[in-house]
Parts: structure tokens; sequence; C-alpha cells
């Protein structure tokens, strides 16, 4: 029994991937005024002063939602201003958290802004990563669905090949690991979130699925610091 999961799991994932990369672009709100405070961000943040908000990715960060339902998601960052909305986040910039995609609990990948653009979505990687965000995981349980691991296998080859300079893939309960490190770039010792998402099982699917792209994780970061 054990020998058959071990062989149908690799067929699906392979399967999977084989299959063209379909992406529904569903924009939230990004004014002038957003792009402004995203660089004002930056500047505080990272302590860099940038006349636009591109970026040139090398890191893709796996998160969950924390909420089940995709509308609800896409509330949350279509709002350009944090407000009271995340006290956790208070005191450390108003700009709204942002993402690039959002997949639903179906598979279905949403594209919420440009690629390219920053987004507050990882604390001291914002300027260097890319973030998928994976509806799911209310009140802290792993419920993320194979179609979901599915679509961020799939996600993860598109962005690697569309950027090579891509070398880091990571979840955000792993971020912390690169304290220290060369693209760690915050400059608020005190400005740390602890997180558990989207957690180890989800991690080691998604991992073992684009193995062969030789993307560096959490003992290649510690090994660089």
């Amino acid at each position: 029994m054990s020998k058959k999961i071990v062989l149908i799991i690799p067929l699906f994932f392979v399967v999977s991937c084989a299959s063209k990369m379909k992406i529904i672009d569903t924009p939230i709100s990004f004014s002038e005024n957003r792009i402004e405070q995203t660089r004002e961000y930056i500047r505080e943040h990272y302590g860099l002063e940038v006349d636009d908000i591109t970026m040139v990715p090398k890191i893709v960060v796996l998160h969950w939602t924390a909420i089940d339902d995709f509308d609800a998601t896409f509330a949350v960052f279509n709002r350009e201003m944090l407000g009271g909305s995340r006290p956790d986040l208070q005191g450390a910039g108003q700009v709204n958290v942002g993402i690039q995609f959002a997949v639903d609990r179906d598979g279905t990948v949403h594209r919420l802004m440009p690629e390219n653009w920053v987004a507050r979505h990882c604390i001291g990687l914002n300027y260097d990563a890319i973030g998928v965000e994976n509806v799911g995981g209310a009140n802290g349980v792993d419920n993320m669905t194979d179609e979901q691991i599915a679509a961020n296998i799939k996600l993860v080859r598109y962005l690697k090949k569309k950027y090579p300079s891509i070398e880091y893939l990571i979840g955000h309960h792993e971020y912390q690991e690169f304290d220290g490190h060369p693209l760690w770039r915050e400059l608020d010792d005190s400005y740390r979130t602890e997180k558990t998402d989207p957690g180890e099982r989800f991690m080691n699917a998604v991992r073992a699925g684009v193995a062969d792209l030789n993307l560096k994780g959490v003992d290649e970061i510690r090994a660089e610091k």
C-alpha cells in the first residue's frame, strides 16, 4: 500500500504541473497614494530611496490567509491603508498589507497586483520577495487543499521561469531565518511577528513538486549567514 502512494503522488504533481499556468487578474486598489506609501515603507524599513516600487524578485514566500473565503481575503488586501485592522503592525507604517498572488481553495490563481511591485507581506524581505497567499488556515488549522498544493507548484515554476533571479522558496513561518542574511533588510530590530503559516506539511509538498528547480530553503539560508 505504501509503495502505491509513493508512486501516485509524484505522478499527480507531474500531471498537474505539465498543464499551462492559468492566472486570473483580479486587481486590488493600488492608487498613486498607495504607491507613495509603499515608497515610504521602503525608505523607513529598508533605508532605500526609490523612484518606483519595482523590484528584482529573489524569494518566493508562501502564506495562508487565516481566512477560508476568497472574497473576504480580497477585501483585506483591497484596502490601501491599514487603519485599525492590524494592531500587530501599528507603528510600523500605515500602508496596507498586500500580496502579488492569492490561490483559492479550488486552486484558482488570482494575480492581485503586478508581480514585480513591492507588497507588504513579509517583514524584512518585501523588497526581494513575491508573496503567494493561500485561502485557508482559519483558527490556525492546516486545511490547505491538494488543489492549492498543485497550484503553488505550478506558480513557483512559472515564477522561476519568468524571473531567473529567484533563488529561494520559503514559508512565511520561516522568514526569520533570513535575519542576519545579506537579503534581510529590516532596520527596526523590534519589528517582528511570529508566524505559523503555511506549515511544514504544505511546504514539504510544494518543495517536493519543485525539487528540480534547486530553490534554496532554511538549511541554505543558515549556511549563507
